[in-house]
């Protein structure tokens, strides 16, 4: 039997990269999922992915910043298998610049994406999560422990030259999971952040770093970094090296698991050593 059978996962923007493989992990363990991206096609993979695991699992294609967007993506959860125990909040992506060229759409589409997109989908969770718990006690049952993981960055917590929008986004995560699990601890729901150092995946891959961008909404948003500042990066880390997607997938599990049941409202990073 796997850690996760019988719960049902939601896991935002998880048709690429780090989201892809949380995903593919949860429903390794035994979880059932909703996936979600941006763009139908790379949901339809992971889906795919999913099953040939032989694992279950439905697609929410869309943008998490759309309007109702939250409601859509846990009422998948529900029609699909009946219920929701575990929100992942990792979709999103950077768009930098130093202060003074920064402009409005750029701080918008960072808190948008980053800290507005996850406190709506949680907002559209809570009803779910408490009506459940509350049918527990009242039937004398065991509330099974629910978990929130709520992904952040290294950025966040110390700052990174260029990314004032990213990191103030990323900050308020940790605000917004302090909370929750303040909220939320009496229905027996733990609410974690995972704070990422440098993961490979292709908005940081040293290959993207000359003239790549990938395309949000209309929006062109370079990517990558280059190999000479990939390779300085990677010195200051512990390790030695970056970390792969399934690495960054295995610490958003930790907190999923039921080895994790009385930790909540902690951030951990997993970052190679590198905390700063």
């Amino acid at each position: 039997m796997g850690s996760l059978d019988g719960k049902v996962a939601i896991v935002s923007g998880s048709g690429r990269g780090i989201g892809r493989e949380v995903a593919l992990k949860l429903a390794a363990h035994g979880a059932r999922v909703v996936v979600n991206d941006l763009d139908p096609d790379p949901a339809a993979e992971t889906l795919a992915a999913v099953r040939e695991l032989g694992g279950e699992a439905v697609a929410c294609a869309g943008s998490v910043t759309d309007a109702g967007f939250g409601e859509r993506f846990v009422g998948a959860a529900l029609d699909a298998f009946g219920g929701l125990d575990i929100v992942v909040n990792n979709a999103g992506y950077t768009w930098d610049g130093v202060i003074q060229k920064m402009t409005d759409e750029q701080w918008d589409a960072m808190l948008d994406v980053h800290l507005k997109a996850p406190f709506r989908i949680l907002r559209a969770a809570q009803p779910v999560i408490a009506a459940a718990a509350k049918r527990a006690a009242a039937a004398g049952e065991p509330i099974p422990c629910r978990k929130v993981v709520n992904i952040s960055s290294i950025a966040g917590l110390s700052g990174n030259a260029g990314q004032a929008n990213y990191a103030a986004a990323k900050a308020g995560v940790t605000g917004l999971t302090k909370t929750l699990a303040k909220e939320w601890g009496r229905y027996n729901v733990t609410v974690n952040t995972v704070a990422f150092g440098l993961i490979r995946t292709r908005l940081t891959e040293t290959a993207a770093a000359d003239g790549a961008a990938i395309d949000v909404q209309g929006r062109r948003i370079r990517v990558g970094i280059g190999t000479g500042l990939m390779e300085r990066m990677e010195r200051d880390i512990p390790l030695g090296r970056a970390g792969t997607p399934q690495e960054a997938a295995g610490a958003v599990y930790l907190l999923c698991s039921p080895e994790s049941d009385y930790i909540s409202a902690q951030t951990l990073v997993c970052g190679g050593g590198l905390t700063i």
